[in-house]
């Protein structure tokens, strides 16, 4: 028998290793990994080293957590961490409904904006809640994940949580409990904007930003989510000291004047890349629709034209299908600006597809 809280995390790709693993490494808590073999093999035989862009280090041995690719450990556990890509949520929470406690807290730490919706489908005698990791974790290999940017982990605010927040606390991970994390979601989804053109751009996430004809094609795409958003008659939340109305805007002004004011906005390893540049490498499928596919069938919905988002997504699927994969700033900028090569409403249709419409609350 043992006090500690039992955690398991579901899905353990980048963020899922390194926040499993900062909370392994404390004498708090018990940490079950439900991995792919390939990660699987990989912690057992290296387990964690865990880095930040300020420093800090963490090395957890293999004997201080269970791995495995069956999804047991999910049956004993008194919280779980959803942490499988946006794609996944689906058959996640199917085998979750099969294993999960009634009272069991499932926490999704996936991008997007309906994923703990999904879940709640199929686990509705869990406690489900939201959830956002605010910063970037790449993959090095070997067991080692690095912090690449600065934030918090941010969750829909809960009673339960507060057995958790001691758990956090011991791994010097910041949780910061919201009671209305819906508008953070959006704020965060905006930022996430620029993985596509990080992903196009083949940079570093410093050099691409360093770049305004890159900065520029997020620009372009972050107006049309405004646009959208305040017809939808939504307001995001404010992330950074710049207000969000106003991140476009800074976008575009000239290289020096951006570099002074960006390095007071947010902090980021000079290696760190986005996420879907990591999944175009490796092969796997991007999370493009949960996006700039969000914004398209948001706009879809509301009446409002969304023709740079539905060409990036458009670009991210042909560089998934081995097509043209990365871009020059001139070139990205142009093609965005150019007239789409199909109906918007076509491309809008087809990542319906892949996405679900989950504004209605």
């Amino acid at each position: 028998m043992t006090d500690k809280i039992r955690i398991c995390i579901f899905g353990a790709g980048s963020i899922g290793c390194y926040v499993g693993g900062r909370l392994a490494a404390t004498d708090a808590a018990e940490v079950s990994f439900i991995a792919r073999e390939r990660i699987a093999t990989e912690l057992r035989a290296h387990g964690l080293h865990l880095s930040d862009l300020h420093g800090t280090r963490v090395d957890v041995p293999p004997e201080r957590f269970d791995v495995d690719t069956a999804p047991t450990a999910a049956a004993t556990a008194d919280f779980v961490f959803v942490t499988v890509k946006s794609a996944a949520t689906e058959a996640a929470g199917k085998t979750l409904a099969e294993l999960v406690q009634p009272g069991t807290v499932v926490i999704s730490l996936q991008n997007g904006i309906g994923n703990a919706d999904v879940l709640r489908t199929h686990l509705p005698t869990a406690t489900v809640l939201a959830g956002m990791v605010m910063y970037n974790v790449v993959h090095h290999g070997d067991g080692r994940f690095h912090q690449g940017s600065d934030g918090d982990i941010e969750i829909s605010d809960h009673p339960r949580l507060d057995a958790l927040a001691p758990v956090f606390d011991a791994a010097g991970l910041q949780l910061v409990r919201q009671t209305e994390l819906l508008p953070v979601q959006w704020a965060k989804l905006i930022l996430n904007l620029n993985n596509a053109v990080n992903a196009l751009s083949g940079l570093p996430l410093r050099e691409e930003l360093s770049q305004r004809d890159y900065r520029c094609c997020v620009s372009l795409a972050q107006r049309e989510a405004f646009a959208v958003l305040d017809r939808a008659g939504i307001q995001p939340a404010r992330l950074t000291p710049v207000p969000p109305a106003l991140m476009p805007r800074l976008l575009t002004v000239p290289d020096f004047v951006f570099t002074r004011v960006f390095g007071q906005v947010i902090a980021i390893d000079p290696l760190a890349r986005s996420s879907m540049a990591d999944d175009l490498d490796a092969g796997r499928r991007t999370e493009i629709d949960w996006l700039s596919g969000e914004i398209v069938r948001l706009g879809e919905r509301v009446g409002v034209p969304t023709p740079v988002n539905a060409r990036l997504i458009e670009l991210i699927r042909q560089a998934e299908s081995g097509e043209r994969r990365t871009w020059t700033g001139r070139e990205l900028l142009a093609e965005l600006r150019s007239e789409p090569r199909s109906p918007i409403r076509s491309v809008a249709s087809n990542v319906s597809r892949f996405g679900r419409k989950l504004w209605a609350r």
